[in-house]
């Protein structure tokens, strides 16, 4: 991911220059099906970066083959290591050694929603503090960040563990946020406690209701109670009348991107494999930025 940050002391970025900027710098968010691999190469320029999420139904398989194969295209990619599902220490060694030799430097660290962990890692910290003492490849270590809030964890909790987890990572990168005020006061807060680390604002990309309820519903009965409990503050935005457009969330924050005392350093966009809309709707805004 790239930051938006210009350094020194000169002039803050006017807000045409903050919104290209957050364009161009951008990355997605994609999900592990059969046709991600094809519809990412007819849509998303390999200059996006993009994270592959891991599912508790298909395990870790599907996202780091998926990874694989879009790094072997040219593209940056950084799957979701979901800690419950990585067995023991022999099984995460064996991942990384899978992701060095396909050239993958990044990874996005997760606890994982699966109720019961496949082995030794019950949270992201554990993971983490496993691949820092065994020694690895990565320059790019996302972990995840909550503005607006978890759905089963308390905020005193979450608060606890970034600070644990941001010791080993590069960046963190937050659950989907609606409110621009909230995500930024939050980022302001981790900063005054010493939480240094750039911070990638997660929104949805241009996606359709139809999408989210196809989506949700083929993710399993579990999973995807736990998906919608976490998601409730966007599901009730998708179904107001027109349902929801990330342009202006996205405008309001993308000039805040440049002030230091958030570290807000960019966006990451939830596609939900909506990748030809999502796509579509950055080139438009980016040409209607630059006109």
């Amino acid at each position: 991911m790239t930051s938006l940050r210009t350094g020194g002391t000169g002039p803050a970025p006017t807000r045409r220059q903050a919104l290209t900027q957050a364009l161009n710098a951008i990355s997605y968010e994609i999900l592990p099906f059969r046709s991600t691999e094809d519809k990412v190469l007819e849509h998303v320029p390999t200059g996006i970066s993009m994270t592959v999420t891991t599912t508790e139904a298909k395990g870790l398989g599907p996202t780091l083959d998926l990874a694989q194969k879009l790094a072997g295209h040219g593209y940056t990619v950084a799957p979701h290591l979901a800690a419950r599902l990585v067995r023991d220490e022999r099984h995460l060694v064996d991942i990384v050694a899978q992701l060095r030799e396909a050239g993958i430097d990044g990874v996005f660290v997760i606890a994982g929603d699966a109720p019961t962990p496949a082995g030794d890692f019950h949270d992201a910290y554990s993971l983490l503090e496993k691949l820092d003492a065994n020694g690895h490849h990565f320059t790019r270590i996302g972990i995840g960040g909550y503005p607006e809030g978890h759905g089963t964890i308390s905020d005193e909790l979450i608060d606890r563990a970034i600070d644990l987890k941001s010791t080993y990572a590069t960046h963190i990168v937050t659950q989907l946020c609606f409110d621009a005020d909230t995500t930024t006061t939050w980022a302001r807060k981790l900063k005054r406690r010493g939480v240094d680390l750039p911070i990638y604002a997660g929104i949805p990309g241009a996606v359709s209701r139809q999408k989210l309820i196809r989506i949700s519903a083929g993710l399993g009965l579990g999973q995807s109670a736990r998906f919608l409990k976490k998601q409730q503050n966007m599901l009730w935005r998708f179904f107001l009348p027109g349902g929801y457009s990330p342009n202006k969330l996205f405008e309001r924050l993308a000039p805040r991107v440049s002030e230091a005392e958030t570290n807000l350093a960019g966006f990451h966009l939830f596609t939900f494999n909506e990748l030809e809309k999502t796509e579509a709707w950055r080139r438009k805004l980016l040409a209607r930025v630059g006109s």
